[in-house]
Order: structure tokens, then C-alpha cells, then sequence
């Protein structure tokens, strides 16, 4: 059983590559509200639809005093490949080894087509001083950017 990470508990530890080839780590993060979304593969049309919601609300999560930063397995080469074509304006981590995926309860048991494999579950973490705000999986793509902006206007 995948353990869970619920609001309240400490965000797990990281430090990861980004697509602009820092090292990303928790400890860079202190004092920021985060939105950190994982989300399976690159340019494929869930995690697409995802990111570019993100995109289009990125200056209303500034407003809201939150900065997004994305997450999945692929490398950096396919992060800025990604990042480029669809001008997405937040980092995005690569965790090839899906040690932070795993940390956050996220890399887990899929099935399509009747074939069973591990990967990423899509979702969304706020986080505010080390601690986790909100915990939302298995969030759909559509609509979710809007659904997490909503949430933390009215800071649920």
C-alpha cells in the first residue's frame, strides 16, 4: 500500500534537476507557497491539457502568492522540449528515478489495455512552509488548474 501524505504533514525532503539545469531542493522553497503538480509523461494530451491550464492561470497563481512547479519522470532534455513548445513559464523537476514521486505517494500500480505497470498518479500538492496544505490525487486534467486556484483563494 502507497503511503499518503495528508494536509498538515511535512513535505518530504528533495532536491531534483529542473529544466533549466538547477538543482531544485525543499529547502530553496522556504518562504513560497508551492503548487507542485506530478503528472505522468510529457506532451501527451492529459498531461498537455494539465500543464497549459497551469499556464494560462500561472499570473492568477502569482497574484495568489503561489509558485507552480511540475514534476514527472521524463529527462530534462524532454522537460525543455516540453516547456518550449507550450511556453510553460514554471518549472518543471525531473525525478527519473520517481524517488520523490514515491515520497509523496504517487508513483503507484496502473493498468491499461489489461497490462499492469508502475507510474505516476496525477496530482496536486499546495505547500507552505515545509508543510503540506492540500493533498488532491487522481485529479482529472481538465479544469483541475482551476479547481487548485480556487482552493487557495479560498484557502482551503
Amino acid at each position: 500500500m502507497v503511503s499518503r501524505l495528508s494536509p498538515g504533514d511535512p513535505v518530504p525532503d528533495f532536491s531534483l534537476e529542473a529544466d533549466d539545469g538547477s538543482q531544485v531542493a525543499l529547502a530553496d522553497l522556504a518562504g513560497n507557497r508551492i503548487v507542485l503538480y506530478f503528472y505522468p509523461k510529457d506532451d501527451t494530451s492529459g498531461c498537455t491539457t494539465e500543464a497549459c491550464d497551469f499556464r494560462d492561470l500561472e499570473q492568477d497563481f502569482s497574484t495568489a502568492g503561489a509558485r507552480i512547479i511540475g514534476v514527472s519522470p521524463d529527462s530534462i532534455a524532454s522537460h525543455v522540449k516540453f516547456r518550449d513548445k507550450h511556453d510553460l513559464p514554471f518549472t518543471l523537476l525531473s525525478d527519473p528515478d520517481h524517488s520523490l514521486a514515491e515520497a509523496f505517494g504517487v508513483w503507484v500500480k496502473k493498468k491499461m489495455y489489461d497490462r499492469e505497470y508502475m507510474g505516476v498518479e496525477r496530482s496536486t500538492f499546495v505547500i507552505a512552509d515545509g508543510t503540506i496544505e492540500q493533498a488532491l490525487y487522481k485529479v482529472r486534467p481538465k479544469g483541475h488548474a482551476e479547481e487548485v486556484l480556487e482552493g487557495l483563494a479560498s484557502g482551503e
